[in-house]
């Protein structure tokens, strides 16, 4: 499947379960990731991470989408821990607790997957495009997370 629509699709998707897109990135060269607004928080853990309790302060959500074959950088955030559900595809995940890369693990369709505030993780594209629900649970609400709260030990992307 194409790039542009995966995204169209995801879109629709997004749309369809009411929730309102505040900003939309296809630039990432793995990919890109759709925001959805913070005020709808409670509801996108309902509906996309059943049965987990919504957690007490500031959480961002949103939808990534991975390539085939493509990986983000080896990373970590100081200001926050995030949730990943996988709603389409397969996809890879590596986590430790250093810089040097853990196992490969694969999340299958409605796996989730808990990311550790300074924890190091990269999400890994396999044989199709992932989508994947993630929360950002921020550490500080008076300080939250952002873009800028990655810290890229290695990168395929020159970052």
């Amino acid at each position: 499947m194409e790039k542009q629509q995966i995204f169209e699709r995801v879109r629709s998707l997004i749309n369809e379960k009411g929730f309102t897109i505040i900003n939309e990135d296809q630039t990432r060269p793995w990919g890109g990731f759709f925001v959805i607004d913070e005020n709808q928080a409670s509801a996108f853990i309902d509906c996309f991470f059943p049965g987990t309790p919504t957690p007490s302060g500031l959480v961002s959500p949103k939808i990534l989408l991975v390539e085939p074959n493509k990986k983000l950088s080896w990373q970590y955030h100081h200001r926050r821990s995030e949730r990943w559900r996988l709603l389409e595809g397969r996809v890879g995940v590596v986590k430790s607790p250093t810089n040097t890369e853990g196992p490969l693990i694969t999340l299958e369709k409605g796996d989730s997957i808990t990311i550790g505030k300074e924890e190091r993780h990269r999400l890994i594209g396999l044989d199709n495009w992932g989508v994947v629900a993630e929360i950002w649970v921020h550490a500080d609400p008076s300080n939250p997370s952002n873009e800028e709260d990655i810290i890229r030990v290695s990168d395929d992307f020159g970052r």
